[in-house]
């Protein structure tokens, strides 16, 4: 009753934000870009390691059965997952979906909408200050402090190349600045229906920044309604201009090159509390749907499970409904 009862808030939600039509929201990757290929997944025998190993140590020893689909079994290596049709709000693939867990950067999709909503000045130039700097996990940037960029550009590295110091530039430089934005953040969560998300800053290092797999694909299928979201977070790769010098920088999601794929929005996201993460908003056999992938164990896992969910969805499993996960 509970599961049906999420389906139909979810559903509501999708439909009064204007996805009836499924290919509303989806953008086809460039033909001409180079393909990645991930990784292979870990095999059985990392199972069997995972199974032996402390209790400490198994949250990264995690693996699930190496074959994608066998007797309508989808094996995912992911802890919670969701896989959304937006034009019905049905479920296709859930696991976890209600587990609350922190979200790492995909927080920089509701940083993004937050700017968009309050409608500054894109053209605007913001700098980069000491208070952008991570003291909190101490990850690195490329954005040197004193680095100056309009606020667009700053939105475009914290979508496609997850960088925290322009993200918290963007919520530093908001009227009432960090903790106006972060109350707006939330403020937006609430109105969207995200019952149980909670953010503390823009960039996602906190791990205090927590949702659901449920909340995320409600978040998904609003960010996918600004178009600036959609283009900034599929773009695979762009050169930018900083203090006059030219750098390259390319997206977090291997998937955006990826001429299989039809990508509308995209959002990595990784801290040690969170594992990897991934949300998307795609086209997969047909559908438009929200994809939503939390916690996966190794680098390349949650592509893994993204293609896992595309082969699968591909097949004939699909019309037998559901699979176990």
């Amino acid at each position: 009753m509970m599961r049906k009862l999420q389906r139909a808030l979810v559903f509501g939600a999708l439909v009064g934000l204007g996805f009836g039509n499924p290919a509303q929201a989806a953008r086809k990757v460039e033909p001409q870009q180079k393909k990645v290929v991930a990784k292979k997944a870990k095999t059985a025998k990392v199972a069997r390691m995972a199974k032996a190993a402390p209790a400490a140590e198994r949250k990264a020893l995690r693996p699930v059965a190496a074959i994608p689909h066998e007797a309508g079994r989808l094996a995912l290596y992911s802890a919670s997952a969701l896989v959304l049709d937006q034009s019905t709000g049905e479920s296709i693939v859930e696991k976890n979906s209600g587990a609350v867990t922190p979200i790492a950067s995909i927080s920089k999709l509701m940083t993004a909408m937050v700017v968009l909503d309050a409608r500054l000045d894109m053209q605007e130039v913001i700098a980069i200050g000491d208070e952008d700097v991570d003291s909190l996990k101490g990850t690195r940037s490329r954005l040197p402090v004193g680095t100056t960029m309009t606020r667009e550009t700053a939105m475009l590295l914290a979508l496609m190349s997850s960088e925290n110091r322009a993200a918290n530039a963007l919520g530093r430089h908001y009227p009432g600045g960090l903790p106006a934005f972060v109350a707006a953040m939330n403020q937006k969560a609430r109105a969207l229906g995200m019952q149980h998300t909670r953010f503390e800053e823009p960039t996602g290092l906190s791990s205090n920044n927590v949702s659901t797999a449920l909340d995320l694909a409600r978040m998904v299928a609003a960010a996918a309604q600004y178009p600036e979201i959609r283009a900034f977070s599929t773009t695979a790769e762009a050169r930018v201009d900083l203090n006059g010098r030219q750098r390259d920088f390319g997206n977090t999601n291997a998937l955006v090159k990826n001429e299989r794929w039809e990508i509308g929005v995209s959002k990595t996201g990784y801290i040690s509390e969170a594992g990897r993460c991934l949300v998307m908003q795609a086209q997969v056999a047909g559908k438009s749907v929200l994809i939503v992938l939390l916690d996966s164990v190794g680098k390349m896992t949650r592509v893994g499970d993204a293609n896992r969910i595309k082969r699968w969805m591909e097949s004939a499993g699909i019309p037998h409904g559901r699979p176990m996960v």
